[in-house]
């Protein structure tokens, strides 16, 4: 009886070692756990302070780096990539570095580097009026648009507003036209055997629709705004260019087709051949050129990411899913 209850306490004995040790590692465990949530929660302190630090000081940087110059100089403006809200080379990026430009005292002329495609005819109208209105409000500043690579489309429709166009020899010219493309699917969706199912309320409002018939009525409506907003800018480059344009010779300037630099000079597209230096140096008189292209500075583009990120997953959450306005 004795030997059966020593034995029993001994088991009992190492139940309770066991029972410890699990209790020791899981403290262990939970431990480490709390260190790594910690560890995290510091770091990203630490990046959000980073980025803020950037956010409050880059700007400033930027938006001043012609302002501290104690000499007369030429402004450059860069108009860059797609002309889009959100790109680089948007109207407000713009607009904001030709308002620093001209209101500086030592700005003597004002170059537009442009290498684009285009991209929006409202961005690039916004520019075209507020390049107009600028020039108005300081007669004694001059702009210039010089194209490098590609000055198409609506890039055009801004370098129109400048006094003066330069070009390269080899530069790409003009595309002064107004396209809208995408696709047709439905023969794919007849031989998958998927039906596409649209619920609208209005009778047009899925005209565009890439999943169903075009419409004859449709496809002549929207041929019209396209028709409209080209003779939009048509009109602003005969405003900007004036008499320089060799539109009655050559009708087909208006066309959509694009010219070489050397061409585009004999059409009266541009005024002379020369690079942002040169006009600096030789047209302006100020071989000093002063950035005034403004940048987005790293947080503005981590923001930009992250807004969007957080604003598609809360659209998901809440359901917001269902018909728009677009």
């Amino acid at each position: 009886m004795s030997d059966e209850w020593n034995a029993s306490a001994a088991g009992n004995g190492d139940d309770r070692s066991w029972k410890l040790l699990e209790k020791t590692l899981l403290a262990g465990v939970q431990e480490q756990r709390r260190a790594r949530r910690w560890g995290i929660f510091f770091k990203t302190l630490t990046f959000i302070y980073l980025f803020g630090a950037l956010a409050l000081f880059t700007p400033s940087l930027n938006l001043q780096q012609g302002s501290a110059r104690s000499e007369n100089h030429t402004a450059l403006i860069e108009i860059r990539g797609m002309i889009m809200a959100d790109e680089a080379a948007s109207a407000d990026n713009v607009v904001s570095s030709l308002r620093a430009a001209f209101e500086d005292a030592k700005t003597k002329g004002i170059v537009l580097r442009i290498n684009s495609p285009g991209g929006s005819p409202v961005q690039s109208g916004y520019i075209y009026d507020e390049i107009k209105r600028l020039r108005a409000e300081h007669p004694d500043i001059k702009v210039y648009a010089v194209i490098s690579d590609l000055g198409a489309s609506g890039a055009y429709y801004i370098a129109s507003a400048a006094d003066q166009i330069y070009a390269d020899k080899a530069s790409l010219v003009g595309s002064i036209g107004v396209t809208a493309a995408t696709f047709g699917f439905v023969g794919v969706m007849e031989k998958v055997g998927v039906d596409r199912r649209v619920y609208t309320s209005g009778e047009h409002k899925a005209f565009l629709d890439p999943f169903q018939p075009q419409k004859a009525e449709e496809t002549q409506f929207w041929q019209g705004v396209l028709q409209t907003t080209h003779q939009q800018f048509i009109d602003s480059v005969k405003k900007g260019r004036g008499d320089r344009l060799k539109a009655a010779e050559h009708p087909e300037l208006f066309s959509g087709l694009i010219w070489s630099g050397e061409q585009a000079l004999e059409l009266g597209l541009v005024d002379a051949l020369g690079s942002s230096s040169f006009v600096a140096r030789e047209v302006i008189g100020a071989k000093e050129i002063v950035d005034y292209t403004r940048e987005e500075t790293p947080f503005d583009r981590f923001a930009k990411k992250l807004g969007a990120s957080v604003a598609e997953h809360l659209a998901v959450w809440a359901g917001f899913q269902g018909p728009a306005l677009r």
